[in-house]
């Protein structure tokens, strides 16, 4: 009995070191700068309001970048992808500065963020945002100004992210928090702009 309790303590160790060393083998995030520039759009990130997302592709020295974590989390989930993701990182907004300002170094790993889905608050691009936080109570918070339910990502259904988004929707109403989701109407043109381009 106590050779089994030692093999099995054996085991468990040795489980443990293993998730320990992936956990150290993961690459670790990338600080935000003037250069980053979001995967599908190709704008630069510095540009758009609300938390951002980078997703580091296996065997690829960079990560990629997207301007709203609902695309990264979009991305994620297609089926076309080409490399493994080995990480996802996404802004933590209850270390941000403030809406306008996601902060460039206050990155937390996807599969542990908290999430407020359906808030009132316009992403970078303009659509409907998953909103991080590292902080539970935090999220709580945030959803109880600007609405939406608190869920991790596992809860988080594909077609919370894969389905079409409306460009445009509309930003929360000013609140009392810091962080504070406004619009960005110039971006809002160029978008639209784009889109008559695509359309012709």
């Amino acid at each position: 009995m106590t050779r089994a309790f030692c093999l099995s303590a054996a085991i468990l160790l040795a489980l443990a070191g293993c998730r320990e060393e992936t956990a150290a083998d993961l690459p670790p995030p990338v600080a935000m700068t003037a250069e980053a520039v979001g995967h599908y759009c190709q704008m630069e990130l510095l540009e758009h309001p609300g938390p951002k997302a980078q997703v580091h592709l296996t065997g690829l020295p960079d990560p990629l970048f997207f301007s709203q974590v609902r695309d990264a989390i979009a991305y994620q989930r297609m089926p076309e992808q080409s490399h493994m993701i080995a990480v996802i990182y996404v802004s933590d907004m209850g270390a941000a500065p403030g809406w306008e300002n996601p902060g460039a170094e206050n990155w937390i790993e996807a599969t542990g963020a908290h999430y407020v889905l359906g808030a009132e608050v316009a992403g970078g691009m303009g659509a409907p945002e998953l909103v991080p936080f590292s902080d539970p109570e935090a999220a709580k918070a945030f959803a109880a100004r600007h609405g939406g339910e608190v869920r991790r990502l596992s809860d988080i259904a594909d077609t919370d992210v894969l389905a079409p988004a409306e460009i445009g929707h509309s930003g929360a109403p000013s609140g009392d928090d810091d962080i504070d989701p406004g619009t960005d109407d110039s971006l809002t043109d160029r978008l639209r702009a784009l889109t008559r381009d695509e359309e012709s």
